[in-house]
């Protein structure tokens, strides 16, 4: 496999670890509000709000780039 091979299934799973962890900031952040939190956790649902818009274009990136040529 060449190194230039390696890059989509990298950014890929770069991709992964990204979503688990909001996912996980997501559960966090629930918690907080929970325990009376709120501007905390606005503050946080407002940082979590830029991996939801580039999401869409990370996931279509990596299907052009996961294309076979």
């Amino acid at each position: 496999m060449l190194n230039s091979d390696l890059l989509p299934s990298l950014l890929f799973k770069i991709n992964q670890n990204q979503l688990a962890l909001e996912a996980a900031i997501m559960e966090l952040t629930l918690w907080v509000e929970q325990r009376g939190a709120t501007e905390v956790g606005n503050n946080i649902r407002g940082a979590l709000q830029t991996i939801d818009k580039n999401e869409e274009f990370i996931k279509v990136a990596l299907a052009v780039m996961m294309t076979p040529e």
